[in-house]
């Protein structure tokens, strides 16, 4: 065998091996949910995110031992890459592996080889050359055969969930009421709808999601059945989603990745883009666990995008932060953000702790609140597209992450994360009616990353983002900790103001002791939106709160969070139907 071609299997085989574990784990999200194992679910979708470096760190060693001395032989290298691209030609997942070959290059060369001859810079995959047609990855049901419930009835059926539904013809009764009148396809007589469902269910925390589109003379709509587990009573179906804004929140950037089986991965994304077009190819590969897919695909939309612009970066808008430096790219929606050289004072913590919590958040369940990042290294961006300004700002504050070619600035180490509003700019420029509904959501916010084991640590205003979904959304993870590991207390009680501020003050506070009744000093100093906020969620200022919450979680206990408006849900939009109120009592 000829070294190229040895050094090519090589890396397809520890490509293989990786997808396999990847496909193996992913494929216990059933039994898990049919279980109503939660913790055993949040443990696997938490390991998972390891897997894909843990196999390249490998497959790099292998390579090393086998071949030392010719490793870092470019020209052989050159040869390697078309070796392995004949092995893509039709591989069902050929743009993973390009990736996988990608990182592998990248740990044993310098940047400066990072090129389109050594390496896939460009993907060899488009869309009309994919591995499988898109079709291969749904099934088609037609009401003109069945009728709506029967087509329903088959569609749940395909997935043969072993626990038994609570009362499946009821939940059927509701999935079609729903679409007839929520649906703009619900009109059609049945012989001109088709339903095109995914084969495989998509599985995130206590949820299943089995996700399609109805498709009508008029074109397409989103089709997505969640199902809930009642432990203890059985399955059912919660709700029918056919709004394509409620789909993008679902498959929204703040959110746990999915577990789902996918076999093809570029026709099941291409699926999704066709009901998502405003999501982009990173977005939807990072959505459904392929997250190093969504960086490829991400750095290769920026790359694009440079070549399509022409503004500058600049200094993100907002207050400076202590940890982070920021900046963006004003006709690109994403930031910037590289850990500072040196801290403020009062941040008692190095390098190390700050990638540690943003790896923290990453493995975590984000509940909708927590911003996904995207962690590169030697990001090289051409020297004149920053500002003047920008660029002093950035060799004064992140020098040691930062290096200046003739024509390049490369940072060592960068987060990239979706541009929002800051909630304090927001608060300036909003109505005193979209005040009342942020601050009330921020609150909300708070509550879910709580109920999730998460304290944000620093909830100041700047730290939150308001999305174009007006969803607010905590994006600052320097100082964030798991729940159980903060000690909440009440500050003394005094009978007078003067008091009360002299005990705030003099207060003995050891390392980890949170005070809540300080949010309404520190958070909100501003009467008005202090109101707001605590007008809707006093129990926010109450350390009992706090402590309740940490032993709902010390039992096990996972709360729901679902990631659609509770007035959609089966149980209380058809509350008072009477089977639907059995099922309540029986809850």
């Amino acid at each position: 065998m000829s070294q190229t071609r040895q050094i090519a299997e090589m890396i397809l085989r520890g490509f293989r091996k990786h997808f396999q574990l990847f496909q193996k784990v992913t494929a216990k999200a059933k039994q898990r949910f049919e279980q109503a194992d939660w913790r055993a679910y949040q443990q696997d979708s938490s390991e998972r995110i390891s897997f894909y470096d843990q196999r390249v760190a490998e497959t790099v060693a292998e390579l090393k031992q086998a071949m030392p001395s010719d490793c870092l032989n470019e020209s052989l290298w050159q040869q390697v890459k078309q070796q392995y691209l004949q092995y893509l030609l039709f591989h069902p997942q050929a743009e993973l592996a390009e990736t996988f070959y990608n990182s592998v290059f990248c740990r044993l060369f310098a940047r400066k080889y990072y090129h389109n001859q050594n390496i896939f810079v460009e993907s060899t995959l488009n869309q009309q050359h994919l591995p499988a047609p898109i079709s291969s990855v749904y099934q088609s049901y037609f009401p003109a055969e069945d009728g709506l419930k029967q087509s329903i009835r088959r569609i749940v059926a395909h997935f043969a969930f072993t626990t038994p539904f609570i009362n499946l013809e009821r939940d059927i009764r509701y999935i079609v009421k729903s679409f007839i009148h929520q649906s703009e396809h619900g009109r059609y007589p049945v012989h001109q709808i088709r339903f095109d469902m995914l084969k495989s269910v998509f599985f995130r925390n206590k949820a299943a999601y089995i996700v399609g589109r109805v498709v009508t003379p008029d074109g397409q709509q989103p089709f997505i059945i969640p199902l809930l587990h009642q432990q203890g009573a059985g399955l059912y179906l919660d709700t029918l989603l056919t709004d394509p804004q409620h789909m993008s929140i679902i498959f929204g950037f703040s959110r746990a990745y999915f577990m789902v089986q996918c076999p093809v991965p570029s026709a099941l994304v291409h699926f999704l883009r066709e009901l998502l077009p405003h999501k982009t190819l990173a977005e939807l590969y990072a959505s459904i666990g392929l997250h190093k897919q969504g960086k490829t695909e991400f750095y290769r939309e920026l790359l694009s995008h440079l070549t399509k612009s022409n503004d500058q970066f600049v200094a993100a808008p907002g207050i400076r932060g202590m940890v982070m430096m920021v900046f963006t790219l004003p006709s690109f929606p994403y930031v910037f953000k590289v850990i500072r050289d040196k801290f403020a004072p009062s941040k008692e913590f190095g390098r190390a702790t700050v990638k540690a919590r943003y790896l923290l958040v990453k493995k975590h369940d984000r509940v909708g609140r927590m911003a996904d990042t995207l962690e590169y290294s030697d990001v090289a961006l051409p020297k004149n597209r920053f500002t003047p300004e920008l660029l002093q700002e950035l060799i004064a504050t992140i020098g040691g992450s930062l290096q200046i070619d003739d024509e390049l600035v490369v940072i060592k180490h960068l987060y990239i994360e979706r541009r929002m509003v800051p909630l304090n700019i927001y608060l300036e420029q909003a109505s005193a009616a979209e005040k009342a509904t942020i601050m009330a959501d921020y609150g909300n916010a708070i509550k879910e990353m709580i109920a999730a084991n998460i304290f944000p640590g620093d909830m100041l205003l700047k730290n939150f983002g308001v999305t174009r979904h007006k969803r607010v959304v905590f994006y600052d993870y320097d100082e964030v900790q798991y729940l159980l590991d903060v000690n909440f207390r009440s500050l003394p009680k005094s009978d007078n103001f003067e008091d009360a501020i002299n005990a705030e003050a003099n207060c003995c506070a050891a390392p980890g002791d949170v005070f809540p009744e300080q949010m309404a000093t520190f958070v909100t100093p501003q009467p008005e939106i202090r109101q707001l906020l605590f007008g809707k969620h006093p129990e926010l200022l109450d350390a009992a709160y706090w402590r309740t919450k940490q032993q709902a979680i010390s039992k096990g206990i996972v709360e729901d969070i679902f990631p659609y408006p509770d007035n959609l849900r089966f149980c209380l939009r058809y509350a008072n139907d009477d089977i639907t109120s059995e099922t309540n009592n029986a809850r």
